[in-house]
């Protein structure tokens, strides 16, 4: 999402994990990301999940107005699906891939906040499609507060390689 892009968004995916993390002090910042989408009449796509920073950037986002797609394979639904909360419109679909698909196929630009493996495994598929040209999305990662909240040395290696992509022009990763 460059300042000299003419694109113009209204589905944005925001990807993040189930827990909290350590750091409580950043759920202000998911509480004011969904309200920010809210504001500008955005619709907001994620996994599905009713707990943790999901249900936090959802829950803003819904109370404000948003248009609200939860995808989430079966197998997680019995974790933290939408079940009966009345957030938005809940796509089931078969597995993890399709997710990614269909996330895909629904969504202008993704932001990642911290999140757990499946978090990652969307990073990197996303990013490496973007790398084949298979889409042209924008990607934005918070790498500082990924890292801060979830990695150990090893972690943080895993999304050096993530980053260190060459992606096509139109679409970038955007480092906050």
């Amino acid at each position: 999402m460059t300042a000299t892009s003419n694109r113009q968004f209204k589905n944005i995916c925001v990807l993040s994990g189930f827990n909290y993390g350590k750091h409580k002090e950043f759920v202000e910042a998911y509480i004011d990301l969904g309200q920010s989408i809210a504001e500008r009449k955005l619709h907001l796509v994620y996994g599905g999940g009713n707990r943790g920073l999901s249900k936090l950037v959802s829950e803003a986002a819904f109370v404000r107005g948003s248009q609200m797609l939860g995808i989430i394979p079966r197998a997680l639904k019995p974790l933290g699906s939408l079940f009966d909360s009345p957030t938005g419109e809940e796509l089931v679909v078969s597995d993890m891939q399709e997710r990614i698909t269909e996330m895909l196929n629904h969504a202008d630009a993704f932001i990642f906040l911290p999140g757990d493996l499946a978090t990652l495994e969307t990073l990197i598929t996303l990013a490496s499609w973007a790398h084949l040209h298979i889409h042209q999305k924008p990607i934005v990662l918070d790498v500082s507060v990924y890292l801060l909240t979830n990695c150990n040395e090893e972690g943080a290696k895993i999304w050096e390689i993530a980053l260190d992509l060459r992606l096509p022009c139109n679409c970038q990763v955007v480092i906050i």
